[in-house]
């Protein structure tokens, strides 16, 4: 008779098998597609503590483990204010799934609570630059993060119906205020439902954010709150009912953009009218 698989055995073994098609291949091309993983790269996996970096985590280790272009990890984690029973869940989760985390901590969370604008904006900003100064301590180049392909068509939306313009998530991105590195997404091609199948399917239980702007939203009669993104995400799943297939859609179109067809555009944060191309 066969040993019983552990949790963590388990869950490494259905992203290659039960969600290969949902997660595994989808990561895989977006590695390949937009070239994220080079051979020798040193790549600070980032988890927040939450389904989404938990679940990068464990296929940039199917990556390593199987690739004939060897690469290194660290993982880390930002406590950034957590209680101590949510930095305890985190780390739980770490051991369960066998993910080795370096834990640093901050008083993120105070500072951004106290912003009377935008405090989720000026909290993600902040855990990134603390995140690319371990990584960079840590003798990497990279930062993963968990953003997937959900992310980045809500951002989409968001910065057109709320910022006034059209302007997409990418998959990589050269950090200008710490040289040489590097920011990607390796989930660009997955989409959340995916993940929390997955989740779902090993009985995992992970944080959502932990900070108290989201337990004001999670705990408003609507579950949206003054969150924006939590109201693109139900508008989402509204639109979805008439077209299965309009995330598909949008996502296609950030990488078909046709600028012959707008007045005015950005590159490289100079702009340019369609006068200037237009004789």
């Amino acid at each position: 008779m066969s040993k019983p698989l552990t949790p963590r055995e388990t869950a490494e073994r259905s992203l290659i098998t039960t969600y290969r098609k949902t997660l595994w291949k989808p990561f895989i091309a977006a590695v390949k597609r937009y070239e994220l993983v080079s051979p020798g790269d040193r790549i600070a996996v980032c988890l927040s503590g939450g389904k989404d970096s938990a679940v990068l985590a464990k296929l940039m280790q199917e990556l390593q483990r199987h690739t004939d272009r060897p690469f290194h990890l660290s993982f880390l984690v930002m406590d950034p204010g957590y209680r101590p029973e949510n930095r305890k869940l985190i780390e739980d989760n770490a051991a369960l799934l066998g993910i080795p985390v370096t834990v640093f901590s901050n008083d993120i969370f105070n500072v951004a609570f106290q912003a009377e604008k935008n405090p989720c904006y000026l909290c993600a900003r902040m855990r990134r630059g603390f995140l690319y100064e371990k990584a960079r301590e840590l003798g990497c180049s990279k930062i993963a993060l968990g953003h997937h392909m959900s992310d980045v068509i809500e951002t989409t939306l968001l910065g057109l119906f709320y910022g006034a313009q059209l302007q997409a998530m990418p998959p990589k991105l050269r950090s200008r205020h710490f040289p040489g590195m590097e920011l990607i997404r390796p989930l660009y091609c997955v989409h959340e439902d995916a993940v929390i199948a997955w989740q779902k399917h090993n009985n995992l239980r992970f944080l959502q954010c932990a900070c108290r702007f989201t337990e004001a939203r999670d705990n408003a009669p609507d579950g949206v709150g003054e969150s924006k993104r939590q109201e693109v995400k139900a508008l989402i799943r509204t639109l979805r009912r008439g077209n299965p297939n309009i995330e598909k859609s949008i996502f296609r179109a950030i990488h078909a953009v046709q600028l012959d067809t707008f007045p005015s555009f950005k590159r490289h944060g100079n702009a340019f009218s369609f006068l200037d191309f237009y004789e």
